[in-house]
């Protein structure tokens, strides 16, 4: 069965890490969304500037393109903080789309971020991030899980909720 996942959260709630091993179990395609962030939107976040509405649409559109055009299941992490960003995700890719919101505490969130050294986004940045985020409704179709859990204990958890059919 095809399934289009997103992976949401915060930056450093653990997007990639966790599609990463959610698609190495469900033997799935795994895109970092961040990897399709154009140029210049890597440059304005790595020099500290929050995105607009207007640097995001673009990359968006590419990321539900990548939902739409992939044959099998495909795992996505991107942020998709806000209820506008999730909906464009879906007008390109179809309704059909799993999001599995990654929350926690902002100071876990802020320790994780400082102790990577891998990622162009700032921890600077976080609060922009917090400040944006609209958690998704009862009226989407997801599952949220604590950041708390391991990366193990969330992909068991992500794994029993398709099972169960609720998606």
């Amino acid at each position: 069965m095809k399934r289009k996942i997103v992976v949401m959260g915060v930056a450093g709630s653990g997007k990639s890490s966790v599609g990463s091993a959610l698609a190495s179990l469900l033997g799935a395609r795994f895109i970092d969304a961040d990897d399709l962030h154009p140029p210049a939107n890597v440059v304005k976040m790595s020099g500290g500037t929050p995105l607009t509405d207007e640097d995001r649409w673009p990359w968006l559109e590419k990321v539900g393109s990548a939902l739409l055009r992939d044959q099998g299941t495909c795992i996505v992490a991107c942020s998709a903080l806000r209820r506008i960003y999730r909906d464009c995700i879906r007008d390109v890719a179809g309704e059909d789309v799993l999001f599995v919101f990654l929350s926690g505490e902002r100071r876990v969130i802020e320790r994780r971020m400082q102790d990577r050294s891998d990622h162009f986004m700032p921890a600077s940045l976080l609060e922009s991030q917090f400040e944006a985020l609209e958690p998704p409704r009862d009226d989407e179709v997801h599952v949220e899980i604590d950041i708390a859990c391991t990366i193990r204990e969330t992909v068991n958890l992500i794994d029993q909720f398709l099972k169960s059919g609720t998606s």
